[in-house]
């Protein structure tokens, strides 16, 4: 791939699509004469309601999965990282079943009858899931087996069943299994003295049906059933070449692997002895996971989400994945104690769990991977130069994980250490463990600063952290507020006050991405350090209305949500609009990670039969239709999937010539807009426009290795390359010139 690379950048398409405006714009037309011409081209306008202009949601995240899915079978991928996706896709799977599949469910036992833009019941939705699903992991089985296996056994790795192994190997794991797995297990038998165990979520389990009786004369052999954990506090794959030399000091010149429940299955005579194994069979559960905070009725939001993180260990089975080995006895006994319907039994070739393959992917054979990448320190932020001091003189924009998370880190660890610095307030939704930033505010409190900090409690699957680090901030005398009634504040927005010769003055960071240090490495992120008076002013108002009662505060610069940015953003795509039926130069690039919200797609496919020019980037899931005759003609659809995950929002309006970019942490879905406390802030600085616009963009749209196009049919399809252009893969072309900035 990087033989092919190009060392500069190439023309792009929004280029090309500038230059046609340009063309348009030596013609104006006037609006009266445009609203003419759209009459007669169009007599009868489409209805933007029709259920068909729309893709159900949860069919284009089963898209977006594949594409995730297709990264392992790139045989240009290194062979490790292939395995990874095929982790990632797992992992995927199992948040879309504990959120979106459980509420599904949790619909059709309500009854509801409202349905989405596309019109699809939730009957029909989980009919559709279940539809698209199955092949997709047929096909990653497929993958696993055909490619993965064989290619780790060309590089002296083996990835095996019980039975490949040798007898010695098998023999040594029996004494591995006796010494560090056997204490550890817990076999639960179920008979009327003891009932059907509690299975937690996400468990991998062994159901094993025994045979007792028999051995007296006479006797009449009953059949039993026992279901066993397969511990997650042991490795899940083995390292066999490792169990050979630490039990017998016999060195192994290849690498070998079994999975840890193949292990216990051959020797389930040690946990059952006197019974005679019928059969044993693997099965996971996965569970719903979504929790139902009334806040309303909430005194302490703190320990209402503690409640609801120990009622989540007991949510509805929703999917229960066994292997396509198990005999049909088991399966009967399994749906009948989990109280399951055939709907909800997904049956694949073994190993189940495929997260679990990271463990795969992080062995240390470097031939097998990506070559490590170090994010580079912008040249705008030399690091002998004082942090403030250069944010003073200009507005500096970090594009991650290309530029260094330092400079974050930096700017409240400076703040926590400068005397000078009065206060420092913060959002944190996603922080990670042993945060860097946390303990930098701890340090702030420590030497006397004032620190305010909203920590969301709601943040999915990060409850726990999150309230770790409340109390241990809370326990320092950091002020703490857990959130809005009825909103999640998913803005990231950080502000230090700080006192100077000439007065106070504010500093303020701005991103799309978390303030987590370990996700900043492989999420593509943007972000702002600035000093700008109107942002800093509208900094403070914005902590004001989260702290306080300032429920009517109106700003400046920044588009917030839920108050203003559904409008605003609104407002926006109606001026391109009016811009094209004008005549003008008309123009909209968004990236995103997904487009939902059928208000806004509407207005997009207004503004698209108006003649704008759009380019959308949507990571995973888009419900726009592109290239519908009459509606979305000029709406192109472009989702890029690599080595870092596509994490930035950006939206452009052109402006006729003069155009506005705005960076935030708002995706265009009703959650982001309605139900979420969100920032989207502008970029005005000539120089960061231009990058944004000529590198951020450009690049990632000219990007014909890894992108993917939407039909309007739903699907996708490889982005076109011209014969004899080269190949561009954006994320490549970053890591190569990242140093330029």
């Amino acid at each position: 791939m990087t033989d092919t690379m190009p060392n500069t950048r190439p023309e792009t398409r929004s280029q090309g699509h500038t230059h046609s405006q340009t063309e348009q714009q030596s013609e104006p037309r006037s609006e009266a004469q445009s609203a003419a011409t759209w009459a007669k081209v169009t007599p009868t306008p489409p209805d933007l309601f029709d259920p068909g202009l729309y893709i159900n949601r949860e069919l284009s995240w089963i898209e977006f999965n594949r594409r995730v899915l297709a990264q392992a079978f790139d045989p240009d991928l290194p062979l490790l990282e292939r395995v990874r996706f095929l982790s990632i896709f797992s992992n995927n799977l199992d948040e879309f079943f504990m959120v979106r599949v459980s509420g599904l469910k949790e619909q059709v036992k309500a009854n509801v009858s409202e349905v989405p833009a596309d019109g699809l019941t939730p009957n029909q939705q989980l009919d559709v899931i279940r539809a698209g699903i199955i092949p997709l992991l047929s096909e990653q089985r497929r993958c696993f087996y055909e490619e993965i296996v064989p290619g780790l056994r060309a590089e002296r790795i083996d990835v095996l069943s019980h039975a490949e192994l040798s007898p010695e190997e098998r023999a040594t794991l029996r004494r591995y299994f006796e010494a560090e797995v056997f204490p550890v297990l817990v076999p639960l038998a179920v008979d009327p003295g003891r009932p059907f165990p509690y299975i937690s979520n996400l468990s991998l389990s062994l159901a094993v049906l025994l045979e007792d009786g028999g051995s007296v004369e006479g006797a009449v052999n009953t059949q039993r059933f026992a279901r066993i954990k397969v511990p997650n506090v042991l490795p899940r794959i083995i390292p066999v070449h490792d169990i050979m030399y630490r039990y017998n000091e016999v060195k192994v010149d290849r690498l070998r692997y079994v999975f840890l429940e193949d292990v216990i299955s051959a020797n389930l005579d040690m946990l059952f002895p006197g019974f005679r194994i019928v059969a044993a069979s693997a099965f996971r559960i996965t569970r719903n996971t979504d929790i139902d905070i009334a806040e309303e009725e909430a005194s302490d939001l703190l320990e209402m989400i503690e409640e609801g993180l120990r009622q989540r260990r007991f949510g509805e089975v929703v999917r229960m994945t066994i292997v396509d080995t198990m005999p049909t006895v088991l399966l009967k006994l399994l749906v009948e104690y989990l109280e399951l319907t055939p709907d909800d039994v997904y049956t694949v070739r073994s190993p189940l769990g495929m997260n679990d393959l990271s463990e795969l992917a992080n062995i240390d054979v470097p031939t097998l991977k990506s070559a490590p990448y170090v994010p580079q320190r912008p040249a705008a932020l030399p690091p002998e130069e004082d942090l403030f001091a250069v944010i003073r003189r200009q507005d500096i924009l970090l594009h991650h994980p290309y530029d260094s998370f330092l400079p974050t880190l930096e700017f409240f660890e400076r703040a926590a250490e400068d005397p000078q610095v009065l206060a420092i307030k913060t959002t944190l939704y996603r922080t990670g463990q042993n945060s860097p930033i946390v303990r930098a505010l701890l340090r702030a409190q420590e030497n006397g600063k004032q620190v305010a900090v909203l920590v969301e409690l709601k943040a999915r699957f990060d409850e726990e952290n999150n309230i770790g680090w409340a109390r241990a901030l809370e326990s320092e005398g950091v002020h703490v507020v857990y959130g809005l009634m009825g909103l999640k504040t998913h803005s990231k927005i950080s502000l230090v006050v700080r006192r100077e010769p000439d007065g106070v003055r504010r500093y303020v960071h701005l991103s799309t991405g978390n303030y987590n240090a370990s996700t900043a490495r492989i999420y593509t992120d943007l972000g702002l350090l600035t000093a700008r008076e109107d942002i800093a002013a509208d900094a403070t108002e914005l902590f004001n209305r989260l702290t306080g009662f300032a429920f009517n505060t109106s700003y400046r610069k920044l588009l917030i949500a839920p108050e203003h940015l559904r409008g605003q953003m609104s407002a926006l795509i109606e001026r391109e609009t009016n811009h094209a039926r004008a005549g003008h130069a008309a123009r909209l690039i968004f990236k995103m990670n997904a487009l939902v919200d059928p208000q806004m797609i509407r207005l997009l496919y207004e503004a698209s039969m108006a003649g704008v020019q759009i380019d959308l980037m949507v990571r995973a899931i888009c419900c726009l239709r592109p290239g519908v005759p009459g509606v979305s003609e000029t709406i192109r659809v472009h989702a890029l999937i690599g080595r870092f995950l596509e994490h930035s929002r950006v939206y452009v309006f052109g402006n006729n010539g003069e155009p506005e970019i705005y960076l935030g942490s708002a995706d265009l879905m009703p959650r982001n807009l309605d139900r979420r406390v969100e920032i989207v802030f502008p970029v005005e600085a000539h120089a960061l426009k231009t990058r944004i616009m000529d590198e951020v963009l450009d690049i990632e749209l000219s990007d014909n290795y890894k992108a993917m196009v939407l039909q309007s049919d739903g699907t996708y399809q490889p982005a076109a390359r011209a014969p004899g252009s080269p190949l561009v893969s954006a994320q490549r072309w970053f890591i190569e010139h990242s140093r330029d900035h």
